[in-house]
């Protein structure tokens, strides 16, 4: 989850830096005291926190969050009820097979397995071991960097370890890392250990890319994240990329003779903790596994508000039943010990109920004893006695007779142990993640047709994951303005329900002053959806203002959740901080992936549900308006609602290609669509509202930057 440097003794304060600003951030449509125009999406990549347009009041700011709990529990039950229901070893064995089957869901389709064309750059050599200097690929053109460590003067074949690095930037050179892989070594194990994208010699991205989150952020989390969002549009999960990492480093250790193939163990601590939870979920060769400062539950890490990684959050999970014990159970009734620190930010209750729901499967399988929970009193790092407790559980599994007690560690230096001549995969012609995005959308755009005007409302819905609903929406009356605070009129405010507890607030201008239902008709309506604040926009944007004066209709804004007065009411870094980089509007975005309903699908079900409350005001005409972030769910409701009669977009982005196809960009994920360009991509909703008096003001392309002419073909 948040930065993992290895390291002992790391305070939660310390985990949690400000890392900065990224994405579009929240001052898109910022509001100068000057009054000038709105920014560019791109303006707000480094802006700081007192550049944010503050809410002059929000009365949902815990409503997405909450939302997003009721969801994830209500999962949790159901989990919980299947494992109850749980009474047999067959039982037991079909519920691992069960889970088994819906992770490959989850993370697949798995790439190919290519040449790992392996060399050795390199080699080390100590007392008891060496230390070889690898780089092999992954995938065509991918370069892995590893160092694998050899024990010296054993006979036999030796059980071996695939390590897996959290987000230490130091990656493999990071001190609890290095002690861990020597001391493993001095055992008797082969270890081969890896760095993780983003981090080590295996950046993707350059430093002027990354200076849009702010200094003294964790690198390796920006990267993740960058990458992460941007393979959403074609269809790739991060998680998928981490884990096919860790299979091909297994691949390449089981290609060594001194390895016994039998004796195969992984761990790895925070962000490695979750790569070793991964592995153990989809490899089968695995014989042993010991993850670290990870595992805990779906429900407890939502509570807390405690933001992940992208490789931390695979898609669909949770709407496949699927809880962080699930992917231990699937290596059932094999090994494996997990650890935790009483001081972490992993919640320790997570973690003992993980364990309790995996006693119960461990327990009918009759291999009790193949499961431990380990709890130590140090704060989020691998620590030596969790070092120690993984010690323990490997020999006593693999048949090495000692205390455990970690031997004297010799720190090497990060520049001996590179394997590139100057750090850096990309010297050697690596792709990159941005890269293979790229292609993809590339060959996508070449296979895909043109979405026919016709089929493309079943797309959007079934793409948007949007749930069915037929009625009007009930709505509550909320305490209105009491001067003409917008535009010289008054606002009527209303809280249109769009699913249980859900609501999207709803502006209603006037020259009279209303606090009560609204009144009906006229026929025609303009809905104005918010970029950030409809509050906010209608007080500082001289466009809203000029188009507000010249619309001869009844006025409506529209906040769909999580925007306006529902935005987040928390954030790790200022509470004004809610759109920035890793925080909580990325946070909620990302459990919508899990939940198989993705943020732009909710906040077009919102508008969705206003434009038929509209309805039953009286309006069978709706002239549907949006700005930035809130141009993406009117695109896609304009396209789905007959009552839409004219569309005006201002700073709508051009194409999600242009997203996928750039080596950086500047929109959030909660803009994001997942795998929207194996079916259509805006170009196409565009056209189709051509019909609808479409118009386009200003695009903006990947970087928020005015589209070019032909940004739209």
């Amino acid at each position: 989850m948040n930065a993992t440097p290895g390291a002992d003794n790391h305070t939660r304060r310390s985990m949690l830096k400000q890392t900065g600003l990224g994405l579009v951030g929240a001052a898109l449509l910022r509001t100068a005291a000057n009054g000038q125009a709105a920014a560019a999406p791109a303006v707000a990549a480094g802006a700081a926190s007192s550049d944010l347009p503050r809410a002059s009041f929000s009365r949902f700011p815990r409503m997405v969050q909450e939302y997003l709990v009721r969801r994830v529990r209500a999962a949790e039950r159901l989990g919980d009820q299947r494992r109850a229901a749980l009474q047999t070893r067959a039982d037991a064995e079909n519920y691992v097979r069960d889970v088994r089957e819906r992770i490959q869901q989850c993370f697949g389709p798995w790439p190919e397995k290519t040449p790992l064309n392996a060399r050795i750059t390199g080699v080390l050599e100590r007392d008891e071991y060496s230390i070889e200097k690898l780089i092999f690929e992954s995938r065509p053109g991918f370069l892995v960097t590893a160092n694998l460590y050899v024990p010296k003067g054993r006979g036999g074949r030796l059980p071996g370890v695939v390590a897996a690095c959290g987000h230490a930037g130091e990656a493999k050179a990071e001190v609890s890392y290095q002690s861990f892989a020597q001391s493993l070594a001095r055992f008797g194990y082969v270890t081969l250990i890896f760095d993780p994208l983003g981090q080590g010699e295996r950046l993707q991205y350059s430093d002027d890319q990354m200076k849009r989150y702010g200094k003294g952020g964790n690198r390796g989390v920006n990267e993740h994240l960058h990458a992460g969002n941007q393979q959403v549009l074609v269809g790739e999960s991060f998680a998928t990329w981490r884990t096919w990492d860790g299979i091909r480093a297994l691949d390449y250790l089981l290609t060594r003779p001194e390895v016994d193939p039998t004796r195969i163990g992984v761990t790895g601590n925070s962000g490695g903790g979750a790569d070793t939870t991964w592995l153990c979920a989809v490899e089968p060769r695995i014989a042993m596994a010991a993850p670290q400062c990870f595992v805990a539950t779906f429900r407890r890490n939502l509570e807390n508000e405690l933001p992940a990684d992208s490789e931390q959050c695979p898609p669909r999970a949770i709407a496949l039943g699927l809880d962080h014990s699930d992917f231990i159970a699937a290596m059932a009734p094999k090994p494996v010990v997990l650890i935790g620190q009483e001081k972490d930010f992993f919640d320790v209750r997570g973690l003992e109920e993980a364990h309790d729901r995996l006693r119960r499967v461990y327990g009918l399988l009759g291999a009790a004893d193949n499961l431990k929970l380990v709890i130590e009193s140090d704060y989020h790092s691998f620590s030596r006695p969790s070092r120690e407790a993984m010690y323990r559980w490997f020999n006593r599994v693999a048949g090495i007779v000692t205390d455990g007690s970690e031997p004297p560690v010799t720190l090497e230096s990060r520049k001996d142990l590179q394997c590139t001549p100057h750090g850096q995969v990309s010297e050697l012609g690596s792709h990159s993640v941005a890269w293979f995005t790229r292609e993809k959308s590339l060959a996508l755009r070449l296979k895909r047709q043109a979405a026919p005007v016709s089929d493309l409302p079943r797309l959007v819905a079934a793409t948007l994951k949007l749930p069915q609903v037929t009625g009007a929406p009930d709505y509550r009356i909320l305490r209105p303005q009491k001067t003409k605070a917008y535009l010289g009129k008054f606002a009527a405010i209303y809280a249109v329900e769009t699913e249980a507890d859900v609501f999207s607030i709803v502006y209603r201008l006037g020259d009279e002053f209303l606090e009560s239902r609204p009144p009906r008709g006229p026929g025609r309506a303009l809905l104005y959806v918010c970029h950030q604040s409809s509050d906010e926009e209608l007080r500082g944007d001289p466009w809203l203002a000029g188009l507000v004066a010249t619309e001869g209709a009844q006025v409506f804004t529209c906040d769909p959740r999580g925007v306006g007065e529902s935005r987040p009411g928390f954030a790790r870094n200022g509470l004004n901080n809610w759109a920035a980089h890793y925080e909580s509007d990325y946070f909620h975005s990302a459990h919508g992936l899990m939940l198989d309903y993705p943020s732009v699908g909710q906040k077009t079900f919102d508008v969705l549900r206003v434009l038929a409350w509209l309805k039953t005001c009286g309006h069978e005409e709706i002239h549907l308006a949006a700005s930035g972030w809130g141009t993406l769910p009117a695109t896609f409701a304009a396209v789905l609602s007959g009552a839409v009669t004219q569309v005006t977009l201002r700073h709508a982005l051009s194409s999600y290609s242009d997203i996928a196809e750039s080596a950086d960009y500047a929109w959030p994920l909660t803009t994001l669509v997942p795998d929207i360009l194996a079916k259509f991509d805006l170009p196409d909703c565009y056209r189709a509202l051509e019909s609808k008096n479409l118009r386009l003001l200003e695009p903006w392309d990947a970087m928020g930057a005015r589209a070019r002419p032909d940004g739209l073909q």
